[in-house]
């Protein structure tokens, strides 16, 4: 089950043995601030996202095994909103993936409690300012049979709203591969990258 904890070092995960050998793909140089090769256009949540050259923009989220596919991270059973725009970073495989998800509601409780952190975390949560938002922010983790998944979370209220970004990297220890797999990019890296791709999202009128 899912146990999101505070800011600390990532968990340590379990090595095991028998899978094959992945596809490698090429690590980014660094985080390069982004080419905008378009602009996607939410005009049903009224928001825009600024698509970086080379990313392809996906209307729902794929999930993983800790990953889920709800329209924001941790979101609880009762939870109700919708998942609107992924934009994955370019190199993410079954070893390492990244990706920013925006999921949108407007039910009135969610908007009520949207800068909350997950039921049972016990973390701090930061207020930061982004291309004129205003942000709560807090990080979560969780890692399982192997599996990781890391969390950076950015919660905002607008026109009645809230509007879940969250950053996310999550993938297998390498080590359970023979021989080892090589990540595409390290969990910095991805998340260096994932902030710089958060200036291309603002509301519209």
């Amino acid at each position: 089950m899912f146990r999101p904890v505070s800011l600390g070092p990532l968990l340590a995960v379990i090595a095991i043995g028998g899978c094959g050998t992945p596809h490698h793909a090429a690590a980014p140089d660094g985080p390069a601030v982004p080419r905008a090769a378009a602009v996607h256009t939410d005009k049903l949540y009224g928001f825009r996202m600024q698509i970086p050259a080379g990313v392809t923009p996906r209307p729902d989220f794929s999930g993983g095994y800790l990953a889920a596919a709800q329209w924001k991270a941790y979101a609880g059973p009762d939870s109700r909103g919708v998942p609107r725009l992924a934009l994955a970073l370019p190199g993410s495989n079954q070893v390492t993936s990244a990706e920013l998800r925006i999921g949108v509601s407007d039910d009135a409780q969610e908007a009520r409690r949207c800068a909350q952190p997950p039921e049972g975390m016990a973390g701090q949560v930061d207020k930061v300012s982004i291309n004129g938002i205003d942000y709560a922010r807090f990080r979560a983790q969780d890692a399982a049979m192997s599996h990781y998944l890391v969390v950076d979370a950015y919660r905002t209220v607008h026109a009645g709203r809230c509007y879940a970004l969250d950053l996310m990297v999550y993938g297998v220890n390498p080590q359970v591969y023979s021989p080892p797999a090589t990540p595409p990019f390290s969990q910095d890296q991805a998340l260096q990258q994932l902030r710089a791709w958060l200036d291309g999202f603002a509301f519209v009128p």
